[in-house]
């Protein structure tokens, strides 16, 4: 995840943007409604993750409609979906979203998956696009202090499915 802010958003580690990312378990693994999937080679080397939490998008920084249409506790709300630059366009960040809304999906009282981008980073709009419908556009207002933020919507799968935490998914 620290790649993500360092390597691609050039900012590094934000205290008050990021506190998941200094208590996983406390965020993600001890918490029943949310989840995180992390994407490990055969020789234990982390390449991916995708999270999930109830939390939906806050106010500021973002705007306040947005808060109210994707209102936490109902919302399902994919964060750090990240795959290090070498195992991208194999297939492993769209495995590993699936697999967190799979588990939104089973766990009662999510309505919706939200998450928003930083369109700046290579692949991330096509990406996003190919798998969520855009419900705004925060490029033009100035959000995050000018970053390519654009929000999305995801539906939520039909049936829990597999919620299980591993994935085998093109990883090399």
């Amino acid at each position: 995840m620290l790649d993500t802010f360092y390597r691609e958003f050039g900012y590094g580690y934000v205290p008050d943007w990021h506190p998941d990312v200094v208590d996983l378990e406390g965020t993600y693994l001890g918490h029943p409604r949310h989840s995180l999937v992390v994407a490990v080679r055969d020789d234990d080397e982390v390449v991916g993750t995708t999270a999930l939490t109830s939390r939906g998008p806050a106010h500021p920084p973002h705007p306040r409609s947005l808060v109210e249409r994707y209102p936490s506790g109902r919302t399902a709300q994919l964060l750090r979906v990240y795959v290090r630059p070498e195992h991208r366009r194999h297939g492993l960040a769209r495995a590993m979203v699936r697999t967190a809304c799979a588990f939104a999906a089973a766990v009662p009282g999510y309505e919706r998956v939200y998450l928003h981008t930083n369109v700046d980073v290579p692949g991330a709009e096509g990406f996003w696009r190919s798998m969520a419908t855009e419900v705004f556009d925060a490029r033009p207002t100035g959000e995050h202090g000018g970053f390519g933020t654009v929000h999305f919507e995801m539906e939520l799968p039909a049936s829990g499915g597999d919620t299980g935490r591993r994935i085998t998914a093109g990883v090399r």
